[in-house]
């Protein structure tokens, strides 16, 4: 039942963009290339229960701080009643620790995320438009982990589907949608269900200051594994102020904080990272 399920929301998912109106056709659409963000950054990290073998590999970090780069990039394809966005985000950060002559290598950040969503604009609001939405995405990293003598890399495809509200006064996109998702980074596939809420603001400060923020809470609810590293609940919150440098240029001090806990640990762990970047955002209309 539960493999039905995950390809029956593919199945839908991939046939969302296909679903278009008279009014579609003959309107003529607008086609951006948006580079969020390109960034180089600078970062310090404070970790709890960090000493919990329960977690994978991809939510781990160190006290130390590093030096680390962020690529986000998208093309937007918009008509006055639905939005289709496909992206690509890349994140990866490593730091080193010496203590006893002995150097360990700590992956502070991995993670390649490749997606597409699409929106349908349905109600119009005085605060912004409210619609359908699905949502696949496939997160991947850049390199592998040890488990037990064996290389695994992460493998994750996840579909979405819910209801958000688009380009309100103060949110850029705030969400609630069912998750799917197919977990192929160990040997047996595990397919796991949950719910997720999220959002995304980008509000101005001054003529030559953004105040960005994006997060979600994703809560599972039932797996067909039953492995010690599953996340229970993991939540995500990203800030940062751009202020502009010059042109394109952006120096942006940003706050990140993570929590989450897998079925395996005895207690929640977070992440915190403080930090700076130097940014480059622009768009092109294609």
């Amino acid at each position: 039942m539960k493999d039905l399920r995950f390809y029956t929301t593919l199945f839908a998912l991939s046939l969302s963009p296909l679903y278009v109106s008279a009014q579609d056709i003959d309107e003529e659409g607008t086609l951006t290339a948006n580079i969020k963000r390109v960034a180089i950054e600078y970062m310090e990290h404070s970790v709890t229960n960090k000493n919990d073998q329960n977690y994978p590999d991809s939510y781990n970090s160190d006290e130390q701080s590093n030096i680390g780069g962020t690529f986000d990039a998208n093309l937007t394809y918009e008509l006055s009643n639905m939005v289709w966005v496909n992206g690509l985000f890349a994140e990866y950060a490593k730091s080193e620790t010496t203590e006893d002559g002995v150097t360990t290598e700590n992956e502070d950040k991995d993670e390649i995320l490749i997606y597409t969503d699409y929106t349908r604009k349905m109600w119009n609001l005085e605060q912004g438009i409210v619609g359908p939405f699905a949502y696949l995405g496939y997160e991947t990293e850049f390199t592998t982990f040890d488990l037990n003598g064996k290389d695994y890399r992460t493998e994750i495809l996840r579909a979405k589907l819910g209801v958000k509200i688009y380009e309100s006064k103060y949110f850029k996109q705030l969400y609630i949608a069912g998750v799917e998702e197919i977990d192929m980074t160990y040997d047996d596939n595990n397919i796991k269900s949950g719910a997720e809420i999220g959002y995304e603001i980008n509000l101005p400060i001054n003529p030559q200051a953004n105040f960005i923020s994006s997060g979600y809470y994703r809560k599972f609810l039932s797996s067909s594994e039953k492995e010690p590293t599953d996340f229970e609940y993991k939540m995500a919150i990203n800030n940062r102020i751009e202020t502009k440098l010059t042109g394109d240029l952006y120096l942006a001090p940003f706050y990140n904080y993570e929590l989450g806990q897998t079925r395996g640990a005895k207690s929640s762990r977070s992440q915190s990272t403080f930090g700076l970047s130097l940014t480059y955002n622009k768009s092109f209309d294609l």
